[in-house]
């Protein structure tokens, strides 16, 4: 006999991972603060500490059974909020082009108009599929690189060559999932109004 593992979504608030994705949340404005003040060591350090509690909290959440409806939306928005807040950063000091960010920007603002659709429609935001997790994880790694980036020596060299194969690829692969929700998004559309 085969034991299928459930998974039980709860709407608890003060659950362990909910806690490590608000202390994430929390962390954005001094990451953001910490880059546009140059202090580099500190914006990593809190970055890396960002993606410990990252891994930290869904793997928590499911081995305690504490997938909750907040967790959903928590997650996601702190991740967004890191990417939003690194692509300011970066820009501002001129070590991200101007194209890159908008780039990335459009492809949240084209996202934030499919949730609006999704929910004038009475469904829930997409969930996070493999696409987009992998662009996320792509990003997540060519931002450091970049910051480290800027500066001169072999590290630095190294660094910016690492960190824009992995920002080419989040990019691409951000766009990738971004145009798989639209799809997704279409097709939801399409059959309300045939069932209509």
């Amino acid at each position: 006999m085969e034991v299928q593992e459930t998974r039980v979504q709860t709407d608890r608030v003060l659950t362990i991972p909910n806690i490590l994705s608000m202390a994430r949340l929390v962390g954005v404005p001094l990451f953001l603060w910490l880059i546009l003040t140059e202090q580099d060591g500190w914006a990593l350090f809190v970055l890396a500490l960002s993606g410990v509690s990252d891994y930290l909290d869904g793997k928590l959440a499911r081995r305690w059974n504490q997938i909750s409806n907040l967790g959903r939306l928590l997650d996601p928005a702190a991740d967004r909020l890191y990417i939003v807040s690194t692509l300011i950063g970066l820009t501002w000091r001129e070590i991200l082009p101007l194209w890159l960010t908008l780039a990335l920007f459009a492809r949240e603002l084209m996202l934030a108009v499919m949730v609006l659709i999704l929910r004038r429609h009475g469904y829930p935001p997409p969930q996070v599929n493999f696409l987009g997790k992998a662009a996320t994880f792509n990003l997540m790694y060519a931002f450091p690189l970049l910051l480290l980036s800027d500066g001169s020596g072999w590290l630095a060299w190294t660094a910016s060559v690492f960190g824009w194969a992995f920002a080419g690829w989040g990019t691409t692969l951000y766009w990738w999932a971004g145009i798989l929700y639209v799809v997704q998004v279409r097709r939801l559309v399409k059959a309300d109004a045939a069932a209509d």
